[in-house]
Parts: C-alpha cells; sequence; structure tokens
C-alpha cells in the first residue's frame, strides 16, 4: 500500500502541477494574459519580473518529478541545483512588488503587506523543507509540494471571483470559497499520508501555518513587532 500512495503523492505529481499552471494562466488570464492580447496591458517590471519567475518556478515542479520518474537523476539534481538562484530571485521579486503597489492611503498598512508575505511565508516553509531534507526523498517532495499549494491560493481566489463575481471587485464570498478549497486539499493530503512513517508532519505544519496567517487576515489581528515592520519596510527606497 505505501508503494501506492507514494506514486499517488510524488512521482505523479508534476502531473497535478501542470494542472497547478493551467489554473494559474486562467486565474491570471482576465487581469494580466488577456492584455498582451487586447492591448490593454499597463504593467511595470516589477509585476513582468516577478510572473515570469512563478512560471519559471512553476516549470520546475513540473519537470523534477517527471524526470524522477524517468530515471534522469543528474539531470534532475542540476535543475534542482538552478533554485539555489531562483528562490532567491522569486523572494526579491515579491518584496519589491509589494513594496511597489504601497499607496500610502492603506488604511491597515500592515494587513496590506500580510497578504504577499504571508505567501512568502509559506514558499519559504516549504522550499525550506525541500532543501534541508534535499536527501530524503519522502520528506523533500512534501517539501516542495508545499512550495507548489502556496501558489493555489492567488490564482484561484482570481479565478473564482472573475467566474462567480465579475461585477463585485473583491468579494469576501469568493475568498472563503478559495480557502474551503484550500483546506480541503491541505486535509485530504493529511488523510492520506495517515500511514505514512517519514515525512507526515509536512502538510499538519503547513495546516497551521495556513490557519494561523489566514486568521491574522481574516480576524484582524494586529501585530505590534509587524506593524512596526511595514512602517519601516514603507519607508525604504527600493522602487
Amino acid at each position: 500500500m505505501k508503494p501506492t500512495k507514494r506514486t499517488l503523492l510524488f512521482e505523479k505529481s508534476g502531473y497535478y502541477f501542470i494542472a497547478l499552471f493551467a489554473l494559474a494562466i486562467a486565474g491570471f488570464w482576465p487581469s494580466y494574459f488577456s492584455t498582451f492580447f487586447d492591448g490593454s496591458a499597463d504593467f511595470n517590471f516589477y509585476f513582468h519580473f516577478h510572473a515570469v519567475l512563478a512560471v519559471l518556478w512553476i516549470f520546475m515542479l513540473i519537470a523534477q518529478p517527471l524526470l524522477i520518474r524517468r530515471k534522469q537523476f543528474a539531470l534532475h539534481r542540476t535543475i534542482g541545483k538552478l533554485s539555489y538562484v531562483l528562490v532567491p530571485l522569486i523572494f526579491i521579486s515579491i518584496i519589491l512588488l509589494a513594496h511597489n503597489r504601497i499607496t500610502g492611503e492603506e488604511e491597515n498598512l500592515g494587513l496590506s503587506l500580510w497578504i504577499p508575505f504571508k505567501d512568502l511565508l509559506i514558499f519559504a516553509v516549504g522550499y525550506g523543507i525541500a532543501i534541508k531534507y534535499r536527501h530524503r526523498m519522502p520528506i523533500h517532495a512534501r517539501g516542495m509540494i508545499v512550495a507548489g499549494i502556496v501558489l493555489i491560493e492567488p490564482a484561484l481566489v482570481r479565478l473564482i471571483l472573475y467566474v462567480f463575481f465579475p461585477d463585485a471587485g473583491f468579494a469576501p464570498g469568493g475568498y472563503m470559497a478559495t480557502l474551503v478549497i484550500l483546506y480541503a486539499l491541505l486535509i485530504g493530503l493529511i488523510i492520506a499520508e495517515r500511514n505514512q512513517k517519514q515525512g507526515r508532519w509536512v502538510f499538519p505544519l503547513t495546516l497551521g501555518l495556513y490557519l494561523f496567517v489566514h486568521s491574522v487576515l481574516i480576524f484582524e489581528i494586529s501585530i505590534g513587532p509587524w506593524q512596526t515592520f511595514s512602517e519601516w519596510f514603507a519607508t525604504l527606497p527600493l522602487t
């Protein structure tokens, strides 16, 4: 039974990430990709920089498990080393984009910055687990899956809002629907992992982190050090 579960979650994860890529295209199609066809594209460098790096990251997530399935381990390791450059660039792109979007008119700057930085936190944890346990495939693979799951929320919420709330701007119902799907996925992974001996702590940890970051956002919890950091971050001459 264990090899079957391992195949379901890890060896075939490249195909699941293809679905993630399709979701990203669909979610960002109305606001980003379609604008290049109708001539209305008006995005600055920071947005394009982040978009290109995010797409490269998804391509990496697709390629790596497929290479393992085909036993191309040397190429897998080579591409994995490229992540040591790609991931810091992704961090930089998120930081720059978040800074560029500060208008100075935010009612709560801390919560505004919490939205991109919470994703950065989950991404960092997932990637950090993958690198720390890079020689222990079951744990490494789970970390990479978490680093892919973090891309679901920003794409899915845009897709749901566009399909079901096209004229509402931001609709709380659309965001809550996104969270229901995200948590259902995490709980499903935890259930599927319940008999595994290695690394089954990764998805519960991720679930706990999501509960924390979403609680802060939904209930508008004020965290003093974060507010201080946000005010300092806004003053930096980054963008």
